[in-house]
């Protein structure tokens, strides 16, 4: 199994999300790129966010999230050298 464009779409999205609140979500326009769109849909079908627009994450979007960042920072981070 490899990422394909919809996941990793989809893995942009939850990085948008502030983890240091629970109160904070967020609202994909219409207007915004289709695949920003269709992730954001695909995320609320999932379960993972409240509304098809974004809203707020739900448990399970919040533990999503968190890994999709962790993953982010791991490999944006400069490669350790031994």
């Amino acid at each position: 199994m490899s990422y394909t464009p919809d996941i990793l779409e989809e893995l942009n999205v939850l990085c948008l999300f502030n983890l240091a609140t629970t109160q904070e979500g967020i609202k994909v326009h219409s207007s915004a790129r289709p695949e920003k769109v269709a992730a954001t849909r695909r995320l609320h079908e999932r379960g993972l966010v409240t509304q098809p627009d974004g809203g707020y994450l739900t448990g399970l979007g919040r533990d999503a999230a968190i890994q999709a960042q962790n993953l982010l920072t791991i490999l944006s981070t400069a490669p350790v050298t031994t």
